[in-house]
């Protein structure tokens, strides 16, 4: 059985506290919490966490599922080099983030599951886990030899290929099918009528 890659699953953890966070954010600015700016702080701390998070890494089997429209936000994180490619540093990061969103009612669930993200982060540093982009495979172009194929010997319409058969050997001589019905010419005769 295959070692867990523990920052897939913190991948995952990470993106949905992303989204948490921006829902708790809403609904602290938009009902005018006593301390909406901590909502107003959720909203954009947990956009930074969607866009930062959204690109999968490369597992390292190779298998990776890309979400859709990742390969526009793929160049972005790569653009920061360590700083995102770095799993302790991405482990420091979302507990930094989730602790101002710690201080509200509608965040904190946020806050726990961006803390248990940063704990899955941490994990997958230390058994030397980090993040690599998905790179887009080169397309292969066809060989022309190998898609060739032999033309029909029939001319169309083809009947399938199980109830074609193969001509017997009384066919192949010029005769009729064996067994089969024997014509009678048609008696000619001089009389007039």
């Amino acid at each position: 059985m295959g070692q867990i890659e523990w920052a897939m699953w913190a991948n995952e953890q990470a993106l949905s506290s992303g989204l948490i966070l921006l829902a708790g954010g809403i609904v602290a600015t938009a009902g005018r919490f006593t301390q909406w700016y901590f909502g107003a702080y959720s909203i954009a701390a947990g956009v930074f966490v969607c866009l930062l998070e959204y690109p999968r890494g490369k597992r390292r089997s190779g298998s990776t599922m890309e979400r859709s429209g990742q390969k526009y936000m793929t160049p972005v994180v790569k653009l920061f080099g360590p700083l995102t490619r770095n799993y302790f540093v991405r482990s420091i990061l979302h507990l930094l983030l989730s602790v101002p969103a710690g201080f509200l009612l509608a965040t904190i669930l946020g806050t726990a599951c961006l803390a248990i993200a940063s704990g899955i982060y941490l994990l997958a540093a230390i058994r030397g886990e980090q993040w690599t982009p998905i790179e887009p495979k080169p397309k292969e172009r066809p060989q022309v030899a190998g898609t060739i194929k032999q033309p029909p010997s029939n001319p169309p319409p083809r009947p399938p290929a199980e109830a074609r058969k193969k001509p017997s050997e009384g066919e192949e001589a010029g005769g009729g099918p064996p067994g089969g019905p024997q014509l009678n010419p048609i008696p000619v005769t001089d009389e007039v009528v």
